[in-house]
């Protein structure tokens, strides 16, 4: 996303809400497949939302630091 460091904190917290609760939603899809494919997709579609959920922290935490 282009504009990700013109976000403000409140917008970061917003992004950051969305994906835990894709995350949540992701792992309860995960818990009723059955499929080994399936669960990888799952697998792989979770560790892309944590990593995009760690990265968007990190840019909070970022801008908390430069506030302070």
């Amino acid at each position: 996303m282009s504009n990700e460091q013109t976000l403000s904190r409140d917008e970061l917290n917003d992004r950051i809400a969305i994906l835990r609760d894709n995350i949540r939603q992701l792992t309860e899809q995960a818990a009723a497949f059955s499929g080994a494919a399936d669960e990888e997709r799952a697998s792989n579609r979770i560790a892309e939302q944590q990593d995009e959920l760690d990265r968007l922290i990190a840019m909070r935490d970022e801008l908390d630091k430069k506030k302070s």
